[in-house]
């Protein structure tokens, strides 16, 4: 695709000074009207689809590693979860997140708050649902320049549907899996003439699983509506109520050999009554973009959400198989968060010319206010007076409601109310402001430069101690990208990033003792690689990367001065996504990755905890008829360490699964989605020690989809 240069720069720097921004980066005024345009070929981002890059950039000349997901795919290939579609992203895994939340670990880094919903951070800990997306998009490496803090080893954005201007139309899905889940979900799209249109998505999921006591309910309703004002002026306005329960499984113990003990996949090691999580939410967006002239576009983006967030549980906290092979040692906590996040953005994209040399300028400003209360009780037990408690392991164990018998015998009770551990009150302000510029010297060779500037002030009132703490941090973060084409449909590329998160962590949990008066983490990623479309249906990528994270901490010697702890993670990428014939499509990555963790003395030869050496996924579609085609499809993690004492361990496994559908009609399509197709016993993933995730079985989920 070709971009007009003929937008003076005077013209388009006087615009950008008064940008305000971020999110999607760009009208399509036209391609609203005429939404069959509004597609991802292969090589294009559309801006208005794609809000990771914030600019019409061809894939081919982003010079970092992403991977993208449509509606389509996500449909055809059952995905139900944001970890589904992690388990055949190379470069990416999935952790525990202690059973309540998605949790990624991005090149080594494991986040739970860098996430992103149309460009906008979305940093509560829950389980994302996929029923109003139309694309999921995995950034990997610092991504600070676009998405502020964190985003150290990658993000996640998930884009939304919104109203088509000129269709209406239903889709629907009624599906149920061998585990007894059932779950529903509607699309509806209302014509209102040329000039708006109303949109709906709804959800209703009804969990089941292999797990004792495991259930739960989940809800969403996002109504949305499209207004053009004029030809070049878009507004869309979205509302999204969240409703879900769920159990809490955090599995099973290791053993003596540090892997998980078999014989317990069938236990759960919990509260059937009080492992919980809860979570109501109420999401607010509006956005509104202006295109100025062809080259000049723009927009400006309102976010407010509100998060009542709970969860309660118990969980395996040690184990001695070698001593005690018939007890476990249980803990467990309730854990409360209420969190308003208004946030105000904007952006301007402009492109134009110097000379011979081409410019495409991204930049604009952001500004966050977050409200966060959150406390934490302990669990507390009668006879120990602790927040531990041994029991025997049976099949269930015996513990119900907070009340249980001992290994010893002894009737035990367990107070939520007795042992507070934390209760904070935080405000935050962050404010943001960005520019980059992608600059064209020839046909043959791109530059990227850019910065951004965040100023971070968090103020933490700790309830208990009755004691306030501040802090502010300023940071520049850079990006520089150099991209060469030997031809068109080539790319070589090389990039520098940085990335920071503050002291307080992902969910500013507090800044007390030390931490006020400690520098943020910084983290940096070197990254080489090569994009190559074979034609406009396929293409390969291929990148090397290596991560090194800067972590300040107090000296021994010296509270007043701060000693640097460093990491590294080096790696290797590769995936190939697209066509291969017109009734072949294929989707197939891998990644290599290596790191060792650094302390005050130099190297230490430990591995960094959940990084798998050897990743592998394959996944093949094909389409034998007009109505019928299968799928197959496997997924391989290598051996990782559970802790980054190297001590316990996630065993390696391979996972084979398939797909089915038949078109009854052009309105009604019949699916089956078969997971973990040789019924192979696996531990994807764990928080802790003694908290492997035990992994499905054989499953196979049955679906109709109704178009009408």
């Amino acid at each position: 695709m070709q971009y007009s240069k003929a937008f003076s720069g005077a013209a388009l720097a006087a615009l950008l000074v008064g940008a305000i921004s971020q999110g999607s980066s760009a009208v399509e005024a036209a391609a609203d009207a005429a939404p069959e345009e509004i597609v991802v070929t292969g090589r294009v981002l559309f801006s208005d689809q794609v809000n990771s890059i914030k600019a019409p950039t061809p894939i081919i000349d982003v010079p970092q590693s992403l991977s993208l997901y449509s509606a389509e795919e996500i449909l055809q290939r059952g995905f139900t979860s944001v970890a589904e579609i992690i388990n055949y992203t190379p470069g990416v895994n999935n952790s525990q997140g202690e059973g309540h939340r998605d949790s990624i670990v991005f090149r080594g880094v494991r986040s739970t708050a860098d996430f992103f919903i149309d460009g906008v951070r979305d940093d509560v800990q829950y389980y994302r649902p996929l029923y109003n997306l139309e694309q999921v998009e995995i950034l990997r490496g610092p991504n600070a320049l676009l998405f502020g803090r964190g985003g150290t080893g990658g993000v996640l954005n998930r884009v939304t549907k919104k109203g088509v201007i000129g269709e209406s139309f239903n889709t629907a899905q009624v599906a149920v899996d061998t585990f007894g889940e059932f779950g529903i979900q509607v699309d509806s799209n209302f014509d209102a003439g040329e000039k708006a249109a109303f949109r709906i998505n709804a959800m209703y999921e009804s969990l089941n699983n292999h797990r004792d006591f495991y259930d739960g309910e989940r809800i969403g309703i996002n109504p949305t509506a499209k207004f053009l004002l004029g030809d070049n002026t878009v507004v869309d306005v979205s509302y999204e109520y969240i409703d879900h329960e769920r159990f809490i499984d955090r599995g099973i113990p290791t053993g003596s050999d540090g892997r998980p003990v078999e014989a317990f996949e069938d236990i759960v090691f919990g509260d059937p009554d009080l492992n919980t999580t809860t979570l109501k939410a109420h999401l607010f967006r509006a956005a509104i973009q202006h295109e100025f002239s062809d080259n000049v576009k723009g927009n400006i983006n309102a976010f407010y959400g509100d998060y009542d967030k709970f969860y309660g549980n118990f969980y395996a906290s040690g184990y001695d198989q070698a001593n005690t092979p018939n007890q476990v040692t249980l803990d467990g906590y309730e854990d409360e968060t209420q969190r308003q996040n208004l946030i105000l953005s904007g952006n301007l994209v402009g492109e134009a010319t110097t000379g011979d040399v081409g410019h495409t300028l991204i930049a604009g400003v952001e500004y966050i206010n977050t409200s966060s209360d959150q406390f934490r009780f302990n669990s507390f037990w009668d006879i120990t007076s602790d927040d531990n408690e041994i029991f025997t392991i049976n099949r269930p164990l015996n513990l119900r409601n907070g009340i249980g018998v001992n290994a010893a015998g002894v009737p035990t009770t367990n107070d939520f109310t007795a042992d507070l551990n934390d209760d904070t009150r935080v405000t935050i302000d962050v404010f943001s402001a960005y520019i980059q510029d992608q600059i064209e010297l020839a046909d043959w060779i791109d530059v990227v430069v850019g910065a951004r500037y965040d100023r971070f002030d968090i103020e933490v009132f700790n309830v208990p101690a009755d004691d306030t703490r501040t802090r502010t941090d300023d940071r520049i973060s850079p990006r520089l990208g150099l991209i060469l084409k030997p031809q068109e449909n080539i790319s070589l590329y090389a990039s520098y990033s940085e990335s920071f998160l503050p002291r307080s962590g992902e969910q500013f949990a507090n800044i007390n003792g030390n931490n006020n008066q400690l520098d943020p983490n910084t983290f940096t990623n070197l990254e080489a690689g090569i994009k190559w479309d074979f034609d406009d249906r396929l293409s390969l990528t291929a990148a090397v990367f290596e991560i090194e994270q800067s972590s300040p901490q107090v000296a021994d010697n010296d509270p007043e001065t701060l000693d640097v702890i460093d990491s590294t993670i080096q790696g290797f990428e590769v995936q190939l996504t697209g066509q291969v014939t017109d009734f072949w499509f294929i989707s197939a990555g891998y990644s290599y990755l290596d790191g060792e963790q650094v302390d005050r003395g130099g190297p230490t030869g430990l591995r960094p905890r959940e990084l798998p050496e050897n990743m592998f996924s394959l996944w093949n579609n094909f389409q034998l008829t007009d109505r019928f085609g299968f799928g197959v499809g496997m997924t391989h993690q290598g051996q990782s360490f559970i802790n980054n004492g190297n001590t316990a361990i996630l065993p390696s496994f391979t996972r084979f699964d398939a797909a089915a559908f038949y078109d009854v009609s052009d309105a009604i399509r019949l699916q089956v989605n078969i997971e973990n197709l040789t019924d192979e016993l696996y531990f994807p993933n764990s928080h802790a020690t003694h908290q492997a995730t035990v992994a499905p079985p054989f499953n196979a989920r049955f679906a109709i989809n109704a178009r009408f």
